[in-house]
């Protein structure tokens, strides 16, 4: 669906993306993931051809982002962090406005406008102007732009930041149905949503691509050596002489929990499965286990792992660049937020 060859964009000096490279696969849910300011907001404005890059390519379903623009625009929907709203209009009406500027037959709009509006649970608020609207509806008339004309590949920068609980579920259930017949890309720094909703995730640091796998197995390749975590009711020197007679136990660390309780924390060499005979040996010195539980890495541990020492500064000349996209209607947030989702 999309190539993304060797692609470089520099702000002066500052090198906002290095030389990335990836393939999207068509009927899947991709997550961008990587801290502020890591590249991902320009990779995917790179990518929808809202911004040049310095270097590299961008190929959509063969047709070149810069030769070809508009065979390969048709092609994507794409709902940027902030939505590009005219606040002035009606939800109803900057959907058609949206659609006669992405070309939708002049017969159809009104049959696709009513679909989309149906499709992300706009109906009710049709006839509000989008300025009244709360912050979650607007992000769901943002989505209904990138919809509309039903493009085979949805980008969305940061789809629920900013918005409430209830909004984030109702906006991730909305992803999950677009991802039935589209090819989904989004990027977020929230690691629960990248691991709710995302098939394959792509973790982007300093501008380059550190790691690119399905969520489980980003997991399993930090994993190393497993550890077990036990609480069990003897002292010190009954836990270490029973530890030591157990093959594939590693190491061992006491935490004292309180309530005559000994925290046991034990590394264990090549994920061998020895829980069983530990449940047996401690049995057998009348040291019961109150608790046990085998700890894992987490898409944290990877995140963490691979995105540290990333650089928090943003210079001038990026800031700059990202006012000069702002196509909010007004320029401004709106203050006023009636109604919830």
């Amino acid at each position: 669906m999309i190539e993304v060859r060797n692609l470089v964009k520099k702000y002066g000096s500052h090198l906002a993306v290095d030389h990335l490279s990836f393939v999207v696969e068509k009927g899947q849910i991709y997550g961008f993931l990587g801290p502020n300011g890591a590249g991902k907001s320009t990779t995917m404005n790179i990518m929808t051809g809202y911004l040049g890059a310095t270097e590299g390519e961008v190929l959509v379903n063969g047709h070149n982002m810069l030769k070809e623009p508009e065979e390969a625009k048709k092609l994507i929907g794409y709902l940027p962090e902030i939505p590009p709203l005219y606040t002035d209009m009606t939800v109803a009406e900057y959907l058609a406005f949206a659609a006669e500027l992405k070309k939708v037959k002049r017969a159809e709009i009104s049959s696709q406008t009513e679909r989309v509006m149906e499709m992300v649970k706009l109906t009710d608020v049709r006839h509000r102007l989008i300025r009244n609207l709360s912050k979650g509806y607007k992000q769901r008339v943002g989505l209904a732009q990138a919809v509309l004309g039903f493009p085979e590949i949805i980008i969305l920068d940061e789809p629920t930041v900013g918005l409430d609980p209830k909004q984030i579920i109702e906006i991730r259930q909305l992803i999950r149905e677009l991802a039935k017949n589209h090819t989904v890309i989004l990027s977020s720094h929230i690691l629960a949503e990248v691991r709710e909703v995302c098939d394959y995730v792509m973790i982007i640091s300093k501008g380059k691509l550190v790691a690119s796998d399905t969520p489980d197995h980003l997991e399993r390749l930090i994993e190393g050596e497993e550890t077990l975590e036990l609480d069990v009711k003897g002292s010190r020197s009954q836990a270490e002489g029973i530890l030591k007679e157990i093959q594939g136990v590693k190491e061992w660390m006491f935490d004292e929990r309180g309530g005559g309780l000994l925290g046991v924390q034990i590394q264990v060499a090549d994920h061998r499965e020895i829980r069983e005979e530990l449940f047996y040996a401690f049995a057998e010195k009348r040291c019961p286990i109150y608790r046990m539980q085998i700890s894992k890495a987490t898409l944290e541990d990877v995140f963490l792992e691979l995105t540290q020492n990333e650089a928090g500064d943003v210079p001038e000349e990026v800031i700059e660049e990202q006012d000069a996209l702002d196509v909010s209607g007004d320029g401004k947030e709106d203050a006023d937020h009636e109604g919830d989702l």
